[in-house]
């Protein structure tokens, strides 16, 4: 008896232990660069809808904000499942491929917060379920058998735009809350042009880091079917022409924008700087360098966008 309830208290600890560490190493792997933008999307909705709010709560806000991060914590490590092989060729320092994280508890890691990015939708307009439901399917359409969308840049595409589109959906959907008005010109106009940076410089960007492990995966990239050049070409091109548009746009028509889009526009030098050098025969992290570029500039756009729209009457954080 002595021996068992020794046993037992000894596996208490370590079980809580293993446990705490599956959770940091999911946590690893859902990158959390990417969370804290998406979190950043989400919010940069709610802000830019603040206009046509009646009695925002941000309770609710920043509940129906930890919904959608919880949803794309699942998608992305969801994703890293899938991916486990080209991370590997790729040299990925992430816990799955570098066998610190077994996939089967990931998979059961991204199931179960799936489930509770659902839950946290309760007492939000019924909309916000939908919203993360839906951001759960495109996860899945991405990287789940048998449509891997992810092995071809239009479906990487359609996924990327989807997912953003909905954060900023997401974010309104929870301010209104259900009540009459127009979505604001301002809103439209910077998810539209948030959500094209991600596609169209973002993908290629990323792709640029990864051609040895999406070609032995069968992936058909740009960077895969072009080579790295083209696909630089093609981000470099991608970025300034949208932020120059964006910027135009802006002033044009008498946006408050101009901040953000004068921030997006020297992301956009910074990112076709990096891509000259990003060669196909360059070490990945020169080729990585592009990407670094694209999320840097991410942040600096939400944070600029927060920061510029959240007036004394318009306290949301």
């Amino acid at each position: 008896m002595a021996s068992t309830w020794v046993s037992g208290r000894a596996s208490g600890p370590s079980t809580l232990r293993r446990a705490m560490r599956a959770l940091r190493f999911c946590a690893i792997e859902a990158r959390p660069a990417v969370l804290a933008v998406s979190m950043l999307r989400f919010l940069a909705g709610a802000t830019l809808a603040l206009p046509v709010a009646a009695a925002p709560d941000p309770a609710k806000v920043l509940q129906g904000a930890a919904a959608w991060v919880l949803s794309i914590f699942a998608v992305y490590v969801g994703n890293g499942v899938s991916d486990v092989h080209e991370d590997r060729v790729n040299g990925s320092r992430r816990p799955i491929a570098r066998n610190d994280l077994d996939p089967r508890t990931a998979a059961a890691a991204a199931a179960v917060t799936a489930a509770l990015s659902l839950v946290a939708t309760a007492g939000l307009p019924a909309a916000m379920t939908w919203v993360v439901a839906a951001n759960l399917v495109l996860g899945y359409l991405y990287s789940g058998a048998p449509f891997h969308l992810k092995r071809r840049s239009g479906g990487t595409v359609a996924v990327v735009c989807g997912s953003g589109l909905l954060a900023y959906g997401g974010g309104f959907t929870v301010v209104v809350d259900g009540a009459d008005g127009a979505t604001p010109l301002t809103l439209i106009m910077f998810a539209t042009a948030a959500t094209c940076w991600m596609t169209l410089v973002g993908i290629p960007a990323k792709d640029l880091s990864d051609i040895e492990g999406d070609a032995a995966a069968g992936r058909r990239t740009i960077a895969v079917i072009w080579g790295a050049r083209a696909a630089g070409n093609v981000m470099s091109a991608a970025a300034l022409l949208l932020a120059g548009a964006f910027w135009v746009a802006s002033a044009a028509l008498s946006a408050p924008l101009t901040g953000t889009a004068v921030a997006m526009f020297a992301g956009a030098v910074a990112v076709t700087l990096a891509g000259r050098t990003a060669h196909a025969g360059a070490a990945r992290g020169r080729r990585r360098r592009p990407y670094r570029a694209f999320m840097t500039t991410q942040y600096v756009v939400h944070i600029t966008v927060l920061s510029s729209n959240i007036g004394k009457d318009m306290l949301l954080l």
